[in-house]
């Protein structure tokens, strides 16, 4: 079979990029640009795969312009970047990285709970700023975490990931809400209590959100379930951008709705919203939950796994459209020297 043709929609590590040359044309975009949809479709004909990231847009209107793309393989796990209804009536499988992030991205969910309980980015703000003169006993007096209730919407991988270090490590009350409960043994183990999604967010001192994105979720959490929580509770975002309303977070933090709240992703990033941005109560980060060297190195890999896998004939790791792989795939790879 001829070499296949891959573009590499955003930077990587130089050691994937060597590794996937070994198998690929490779038209690598190591300047890392940012790419209307448009100047995406003209990158990607030609191309027989594409490596992606969850910043770039698999839609009907760049699959009907890309006819000789077969695979998009996610740097990411989530996939909310994909259309995987018009992927799979393409014919272009989707995979994604899920499992190798799943401890670091649970490391930083329960960093930034923390930071935002115990006022850390305020308080930093305050030093910096040279304002610190003197000690009083309420100086950013924040929120206890140790013997507190956690409350964590959505318990899949990662979710499970914070409740076991919020239970065993700081002697947290878990409850949580689910699509459906865990078993009984796994409940067990994480010391974990389903209750509907009003009695989590009434019960609450510190509510985290890792569950994924869908339409159906979209603004999971708006004014309404603001309004539920308790005013000295704080609200964790590490899931995507979308399930919360950030217009009506940013109000709530304003109106101390509630105490404050951690975000690693929004609505329309990496733009914020303003609101957000004036709030002395919350801690933003951008996006990085899942951002060390060797948990990203392992997502790349991971991508690089499941296209060498496909043109292979080998098994992929991890297809989130597999019914794609029944279908006659077999034809050979054309050669074209119209790739971008």
């Amino acid at each position: 079979m001829n070499k296949p043709h891959l573009l590499l929609a955003r930077a990587v590590f130089p050691e994937i990029v060597d590794r996937l040359a070994q198998h690929f044309h490779v038209v690598s975009n190591q300047a890392d640009e940012v790419w209307t949809q448009a100047q995406l479709i003209a990158k990607l004909q030609g191309q027989h795969a594409a490596f992606t990231t969850g910043g770039d847009r698999i839609d009907g209107d760049v699959l009907a312009a890309s006819p000789d793309l077969r695979i998009c393989a996610n740097m990411a796990v989530g996939y909310n970047n994909f259309d995987l209804e018009a992927m799979t009536r393409a014919g272009v499988l989707g995979t994604n990285a899920p499992d190798v992030l799943t401890e670091t991205t649970a490391d930083f969910g329960f960093a930034l709970l923390m930071a935002t309980a115990r006022r850390i980015t305020e308080s930093e703000h305050f030093l910096r700023a040279g304002q610190w003169t003197k000690w009083s006993y309420d100086l950013f007096a924040g929120a206890d975490i140790h013997g507190s209730t956690l409350g964590i919407l959505g318990m899949g991988r990662i979710g499970q990931g914070i409740a076991r270090r919020g239970a065993h490590g700081f002697g947290m009350q878990v409850i949580y809400h689910n699509r459906s409960p865990l078993t009984p043994e796994i409940e067990a183990d994480l010391k974990a209590r389903y209750v509907s999604k009003q009695d989590l967010l009434a019960q609450a001192d510190h509510l985290v959100l890792v569950l994924p994105y869908s339409p159906s979720v979209h603004h999971t959490i708006g004014a309404a379930e603001l309004a539920c929580m308790k005013p000295t509770a704080t609200l964790v975002n590490i899931a995507r951008g979308g399930i919360v309303d950030d217009a009506a977070l940013a109000q709530a933090l304003a109106n101390r709705t509630i105490a404050a709240a951690g975000l690693d992703v929004f609505e329309g990033e990496p733009q914020l919203h303003p609101g957000l941005l004036r709030a002395a109560n919350v801690v933003l980060t951008p996006h990085i939950a899942s951002a060390s060297l060797p948990t990203r190195l392992a997502m790349a890999h991971l991508a690089a796994d499941n296209l060498i896998a496909y043109f292979s004939g080998k098994p992929l790791l991890t297809p989130l459209n597999p019914e794609v792989l029944s279908r006659d795939l077999t034809a050979p790879i054309r050669e074209n020297s119209g790739h971008a």
